[in-house]
């Protein structure tokens, strides 16, 4: 069963963390939906959000992954209803 989260990021240092971000992002892009970054270059921090459809342990191991990179925070809203067969797929 399926549901859909929206994983909250914020990377205190991107040109740091940016590039293992993107890739742990890559190896997840079969439940990610849509992505959102803003960055705040006069502070030194980039705001992401992402929103997925999967497996809660798929999401969960998403947010375990991001969560292990250094200077990054990561919050997870994960809806409560869960999809058989989610229609988007």
């Amino acid at each position: 069963m399926k549901r859909i989260a929206v994983i909250g990021a914020i990377l205190e240092d991107p040109k740091e963390s940016n590039v293992r971000f993107n890739e742990t992002i890559a190896e997840y892009k079969g439940i990610i939906r849509g992505r959102m970054g803003i960055p705040f270059s006069e502070a030194e921090i980039s705001i992401i959000s992402i929103i997925v459809v999967g497996k809660l342990d798929e999401i969960n191991g998403l947010t375990g992954k991001l969560g292990l990179i250094p200077n990054v925070s990561i919050k997870t809203a994960i809806s409560k209803k869960e999809w058989v067969n989610f229609p988007i797929e």
